[in-house]
């Protein structure tokens, strides 16, 4: 990637962010976020430049710069999305920090994150907007659908199948050929050996629906 980036939040992702980027020695230009109390201000020497409607700086997205959003909000990313695809007809770009391991044959989207230590096996589809966190591993064959979240240190079978908008909580393990349904949500530290329906959370080992 030869442009500089251009960060969509501050938060602790986008701090991830900037280091994934610095990390494989992209040019982070700056963040936008609607923090008011932050404009002006500097994170980790890279300046907060505007609010993440801010046009000064959206109109270089696609020309001088490339655009990251940095957030685990769904709505806000989805909003950013279409805001970048209406205005400036293109995508987020993919952050890989350098220590994570994507196979050649995977099939990736836009606007992932790839976090330290994550790895993507042969013939995995990802979507877009996903989050692998630190250690997180996707085995071959697997499809994630768009907005899928992977805590860290979670391991993902192969052949599994996540739909858009699923959360897979830290230290999860699912095993081989599992699907996981739209919105659905798995706590931290479950086993997963059964298929979940879409927006049911389950939770323990073996991990079963927790009731509301």
């Amino acid at each position: 990637m030869d442009n500089p980036v251009l960060i969509f939040g501050t938060g602790g992702l986008g701090r991830a962010a900037l280091e994934i980027f610095e990390s494989n020695g992209n040019i982070v230009y700056g963040f936008l976020d609607d923090d008011k109390s932050l404009l002006g201000t500097e994170i980790d020497n890279i300046p907060v430049l505007g609010r993440t409607d801010d046009n000064e700086f959206i109109k270089l997205i696609g020309k001088k710069c490339e655009a990251f959003v940095a957030s685990d909000d769904n709505k806000l990313k989805k909003s950013l999305a279409k805001m970048l695809k209406e205005k400036r007809k293109v995508m987020p770009v993919n952050g890989f920090h350098s220590s994570a391991s994507v196979a050649k044959s995977a099939n990736l989207g836009h606007g992932n994150f790839f976090n330290g230590g994550s790895t993507v096996g042969a013939g995995v589809e990802i979507g877009n907007h996903c989050i692998l966190h630190s250690g997180a591993t996707v085995d071959h064959n697997c499809k994630l659908e768009d907005f899928v979240q992977i805590g860290a240190g979670a391991s993902i079978s192969a052949n599994v199948e996540i739909g858009e908008g699923a959360f897979i909580g830290t230290g999860v393990s699912i095993i081989p050929g599992v699907k996981i349904g739209k919105n659905a949500r798995i706590g931290a530290g479950s086993v997963v050996i059964a298929d979940v329906e879409k927006g049911k959370t389950v939770f323990g080992n073996p991990a079963t629906v927790v009731e509301k």
